[in-house]
């Protein structure tokens, strides 16, 4: 009898469950972006696809497949309808937990086979060059606004959004939201002082950043970014203190990780559980994680889904507190 694996029966894989190329694709790999062209999402596809074939990591050829109608709910729906195929790929991120909640999607995580995280997306609190120097000063600012403050970002009941009603009910202040289509689109907004925050990724507000004309106030993370290169005249990410250390005490990062549909087999998983770890290690890989200011992370089997879990449960907290889930 075949045997499938489920995320419940992923608990007993590891790299080493099976054979080297036991099974290895025998037709083209199609990499699926919960996204639009352009996106973080889009950008990790290419820079994988380009460090497959430059390496040589696979027989089979890759093809990036963009499916981000519906925010990104075709995406979802497509592997979850995509049982027993090994030649899909996800490229996952926080919205297979938020989507399915705001939305009342009929998709779960668990419906797919988990393959790997690759790595997290942190998110830097930034105010316009002219704005509010340190944290404190920009809370206190913000509470003695006469009108909320004004945080942009991108998209309505997603990470941003998130981010900005978790900081509300940490600090007091009072914050009006503003979604937008991008992180890009976000940033020119800090930047012409039609808003008075974002809390974009850092690759996302790189460019003004490095142009003088907005600040990093702080990461919402429990330790630095790790990048010492200076990136604009005095300052590398590096710099950049945590929220916790300015006396806002945040954390939240965003995964990006890897599922195959539901019902492949253990072997399938086995081999992109491989050809993923085999990514993190190319030059192609190293050079996107610095130039894009990301966390490199690589977990897999137990470590993974204990990681699930654990970050389904907060998004689902958040995202119940904020009152954006769907009746």
């Amino acid at each position: 009898m075949k045997t499938f694996i489920t995320a419940a029966s992923l608990l007993a894989l590891t790299v080493t469950s099976a054979p080297a190329l036991a099974w290895e694709p025998a037709k083209p790999v199609e990499i699926v972006v919960a996204a639009g062209a352009g996106g973080a999402s889009d950008q990790m596809a290419r820079m994988m696809q380009a460090a497959i074939q430059k390496n040589n990591l696979m027989k089979q050829p890759v093809i990036v497949s963009l499916k981000g109608g519906a925010s990104g709910a075709e995406a979802l729906m497509y592997m979850k309808g995509s049982d027993g195929d090994p030649n899909k790929l996800l490229i996952a991120y926080s919205l297979i937990y938020m989507l399915p909640l705001s939305a009342k999607l009929p998709f779960n995580w668990r419906d797919l086979s988990p393959v790997s995280v690759v790595a997290m997306d942190q998110f830097v609190l930034w105010d316009n060059a002219d704005g509010p120097k340190t944290v404190k000063d920009f809370i206190a600012a913000a509470k003695a606004s006469s009108s909320p403050f004004k945080l942009g970002g991108t998209g309505s009941k997603r990470e941003d959004h998130v981010l900005t009603v978790f900081m509300e009910k940490k600090t007091g202040a009072k914050f009006s939201y503003l979604p937008y289509k991008s992180g890009g689109e976000a940033a020119t907004q800090l930047v012409g002082k039609h808003i008075e925050s974002n809390v974009n990724n850092p690759s996302e507000n790189l460019e003004v950043w490095r142009a003088g004309q907005v600040r990093a106030l702080c990461v919402f993370d429990k330790e630095r970014i790790a990048y010492k290169a200076k990136v604009t005249d005095t300052q590398s990410w590096n710099d950049v203190p945590t929220c916790k250390e300015e006396g806002l005490d945040m954390q939240y990062l965003m995964l990006r990780a890897l599922f195959l549909p539901g019902k492949v087999t253990p072997e399938q998983v086995a081999f992109y559980v491989d050809l993923s770890k085999k990514i993190t290690e190319t030059p192609e890989y190293k050079d996107y994680m610095e130039k894009q200011a990301l966390k490199p992370v690589f977990m897999t089997g137990k470590d993974m889904l204990k990681f699930l879990e654990e970050d389904d449960a907060q998004n689902k907290s958040l995202m119940t507190e904020a009152g954006f889930v769907a009746k």
